[in-house]
């Protein structure tokens, strides 16, 4: 169905339609307009089931827009993790509500008047009027019945009717638009130092701070978990050393292709444009007699340096035929005779010329041939991915198919989630490592995996063979970890100690100049910021505070880098100013879309409390493919 979708969606009426399905789909779900029911009921609002069908279709394509969005694939386990099942199935009981109170209203729309309205959309005819076949065809490309289709636009019209009488009326109230433009347009100066790390002094742990450093926080010093790997790669340079290219392709492809061997030359251009021709000729005569220069009759036609100067270019990149006749016919450094282009009279100067550089066969023999031998690989990829998946579907293994295809396969001992052996190294000198392994350490990772999209680069397929699960490290073994680890804490520690105490002193009065010393820095001070400006000397968690403290007040935060503390101190306290026209239409827009959504959330959350709603957890596990354990 998915793919019936995807086919559907090229033509610009489709994609118009597909449009339509989409929306319906994002905001509502679906219900019941495609064949092919599911007996199973997933949860129910009021006396409406989702059934397990449409909850799995949407679902589905849900998994499908992350995955792309992700550029990897997003298992339906994934989805779950973050939640996708969730807010899916809550877009269909949202729906579902809503037809629910449509129904109670007494709402409905004719088929004829529906049909009416298809007819009548301008995006479903052709020369003004409806076009029968093209529709029909449309809908049998995205797997859609007429009734279907009508099903889902009645759906849409209801809902769209209910939801424009919920917030076509809608205003911002005034009060809420003052606080909103003032809480996001009033700026403030902040003065800061950040305390120098080494303010603080550390002293050196005892074995016995070591080691209960150590029991505190076991799980940090374990070894990660080691999965031992099979990885088959398809890649285009495998198929390359494969493929034969005679030596009359190459002269052929040569041939036709001469000119994008060869450097064009080029040449350093400039250009004086003049009102018309006698004037240019004026100033030809100057220029000749060395009475002027070039830039004074630049200067005196009203032209700036960037006018003047073309640039380093080729014969193809000037626009008038004309011009670049002239242009590359001329002598360095001499002056052309008047031109009438095709857009203004010029005179022209040449100050720098590149030579072309032309390539023979002989010269570029190996370039075509790798260029010749790449094109017929990328045609070879599709074919070559689909032996290799019918040669795994018969039971051979990864390294077999390796042999018997020729291309590349590794066996890694040991790699962990990173894609890092136990040395530290990387496990594979490739731009794809974190695709190969994520993988690998994927949740449903096991040898039916089909192959993984490499960009152009190919495929690859992945066979675990084992998991080492982690294991604790020796004390002795990561004393020096642990120390390093110890050092680092404490010394956050006096510096927050250090930080709190700075603070306090300027709250008590005291300058901010008069804590450099402790701080071992320099006070510096912002220019007037906003909420949403956060300059590259502050964190956000400065920022937010100070926007949050009074002016005079001090506070301390972590510094961006995370390594210390800043001590800040609210300057100055800007209020914001009148708003602009733009300032004005882009909150309105912002706070309506709020207030949009605000109220549909509202009223579908209460609909499904009147109606009642339950959902059938087991039965929704069971389609999602995750179990209690």
């Amino acid at each position: 169905m998915l793919e019936a979708l995807r086919r559907g969606a090229q033509t610009r009426v489709a994609k118009l339609l597909f449009g339509l399905l989409v929306l319906s789909f994002g905001i509502w779900g679906v219900h019941d307009v495609f064949n092919g029911w599911g007996r199973g009921a997933i949860a129910k609002v009021g006396g409406t089931p989702i059934t397990d069908e449409e909850f799995r279709r949407t679902y589905q394509q849900e998994l499908d827009r992350f995955s792309q969005q992700a550029r990897q694939r997003i298992t339906a386990e994934q989805g779950h993790a973050f939640g996708l099942d969730r807010r899916v199935l809550g877009q269909l009981m949202a729906g579902a509500a809503v037809e629910a109170h449509a129904d109670k209203l007494g709402l409905a729309l004719s088929d004829k008047t529906l049909v009416e309205g298809v007819q009548s959309d301008p995006d479903f005819q052709t020369d003004g009027k409806f076009s029968k076949p093209n529709f029909d065809a449309l809908l049998q490309q995205i797997g859609l019945t007429e009734r279907g289709f009508l099903a889902l636009r009645r759906k849409d019209e209801l809902r769209g009717a209910i939801i424009r009488s919920l917030v076509s009326g809608q205003t911002i109230p005034k009060p809420l638009f003052d606080l909103m433009h003032a809480y996001n347009q009033e700026k403030r100066v902040i003065e800061w130092v950040k305390i120098d790390p080494d303010a603080v002094t550390v002293v050196d742990p005892t074995d016995a701070q070591l080691k209960e450093t150590y029991d505190k926080d076991k799980i940090k010093y374990m070894t990660p978990e080691y999965r031992k790997i099979q990885v088959l790669t398809l890649s285009v340079d495998d198929l390359k050393k494969q493929i034969d290219v005679t030596d009359d392709e190459i002269a052929k492809a040569y041939e036709a292709t001469k000119a994008t061997y060869d450097t064009p030359e080029e040449r350093r251009i400039q250009q004086i444009a003049f009102k018309d021709k006698a004037t240019a000729e004026a100033a030809l005569k100057a220029l000749r007699d060395g009475t002027k220069t070039f830039a004074d009759v630049a200067k005196e036609a009203g032209a700036k340096d960037t006018d003047v100067d073309l640039g380093l270019i080729t014969k193809k990149a000037l626009i008038d035929p004309k011009v670049a006749d002239v242009a590359f016919s001329l002598e360095k450094d001499k002056f052309s005779d008047v031109v009438e282009g095709r857009f203004a009279t010029v005179i022209l100067r040449v100050t720098q010329i590149v030579p072309g550089v032309t390539h023979t066969l002989a010269d570029v023999k190996d370039q075509v041939r790798d260029k010749l031998a790449t094109e017929k690989a990328k045609s070879a990829l599709q074919n070559k991915h689909d032996e290799i998946e019918d040669n795994r579907i018969a039971g051979k293994s990864l390294n077999e198919i390796a042999d018997s295809m020729k291309i590349s396969f590794q066996e890694i001992p040991a790699t962990d989630a990173t894609g890092l052996a136990p040395d530290g190294k990387p496990v594979m000198e490739t731009p794809n490592l974190r695709k190969i392994i994520s993988r690998a350490f994927a949740p449903d990772s096991n040898n039916d995996d089909a192959g993984i999209e490499l960009g152009d680069d190919g495929f690859a397929w992945v066979n675990v063979l084992s998991t080492e699960p982690p294991k604790q490290k020796p004390f002795e073994q990561v004393k020096e970890q642990v120390k390093t680890d110890y050092v680092t804490a404490e010394r956050h520690r006096l510096i927050d100690e250090l930080a709190k105490k700075l603070a306090a002193r300027v709250n008590a009065g005291e300058p901010m100049t008069a804590i450099e010393a402790e701080a071992k820095n320099k006070v510096e001070k912002t220019d007037p910021i906003t909420r949403k400006t956060i300059p590259p000397s502050l964190s956000q968690a400065v920022v937010t505070e100070a926007f949050a403290l009074a002016k005079g007040r001090a506070g301390y935060g972590e510094s961006p880098d995370r390594t210390t503390e800043t001590v800040f101190q609210v300057a100055e306290v800007i209020p914001a100013p009148a708003p602009s026209l733009t300032e004005t239409d882009e909150l309105d827009k912002q706070l309506a879309q709020e207030l949009t959504n605000q109220t549909i959330t509202e009223y579908t959350e209460a609909l499904k409390k009147r109606l009642g709603t339950s959902v059938n957890e087991a039965e929704l596990k069971s389609v999602v493919g995750v179990s209690d354990e």
